[in-house]
Formats: structure tokens, C-alpha cells, sequence
């Protein structure tokens, strides 16, 4: 059974950190690409993030500069630093994997459950 785990979320203040982790079981997502999404209350999910097997990577606008997708292969774990972060980073951030570099959801076949993340004074 695919498994994937998010962890790492939390509160935080404006303009502080937080790295997510997101671990993989059940098979190896060597050769797909991995990503991250986020859903904001009363919000459809959007992209945040997506890291191909080769280690291209793609953001969205929003969060350019200020978030950094990365993975271990050999763990299979992909990561989403963020720093900067503000009040409209708030939200379930969802880990994805299975399939070709891509910001639609569509494309992605497992998903875990997500991590809070709350940005606030």
C-alpha cells in the first residue's frame, strides 16, 4: 500500500520559516516527479510546488523566491523549505507524487493527508 506522510507543519509568525517533509512507502517515486499543493479555507487546492526525477523544479508565482521544493531519492522524501512566509501561506499543504513535472493535480496519482500550516501574529 502507497503511503505518503506529511510532517512539519505548524504556527508560525510572519515572516518565519517552517520546513515540511513529506515520506514516501510502498514504492519508489525515483522516476516521478513529486510536489506540493496547498488548500486555503473555503479555497480549491492550488500548486505550490513540483520537483521532477532530474531535479527541475517549478513554482507558483506566489511563492517564487521564497519556498524551495527539494527530495531525497534515496529516501524517498521530498521537502518544501519555506521562509518569508505570510498570512496568505495559510493553509493544508498536501504532498503528491506519481507522474510527469506538472502544477495540475490531475497529474498526480498519491496524495497524503496533509499538514497544517498557519501563518499569524
Amino acid at each position: 500500500q502507497v503511503q505518503l506522510v506529511e510532517s512539519g507543519g505548524g504556527l508560525v509568525q510572519p515572516g518565519g520559516s517552517l520546513r515540511l517533509s513529506c515520506a514516501a512507502s510502498g514504492r519508489t517515486f525515483r522516476n516521478d516527479a513529486m510536489a506540493w499543493f496547498r488548500q486555503a479555507p473555503g479555497k480549491e487546492r492550488e500548486f505550490v510546488a513540483t520537483i521532477a526525477w532530474s531535479g527541475v523544479t517549478y513554482y507558483a508565482d506566489s511563492v517564487k523566491g521564497r519556498f524551495t521544493i527539494s527530495r531525497d531519492s534515496a529516501k524517498n522524501t521530498v521537502y518544501l523549505q519555506m521562509n518569508s512566509l505570510k498570512p496568505e501561506d495559510t493553509g493544508v499543504y498536501f504532498c503528491a507524487a506519481g507522474g510527469d513535472i506538472s502544477s495540475h493535480p490531475v497529474t498526480y496519482r498519491y496524495w497524503g493527508q496533509g499538514t497544517q500550516v498557519t501563518v499569524s501574529s
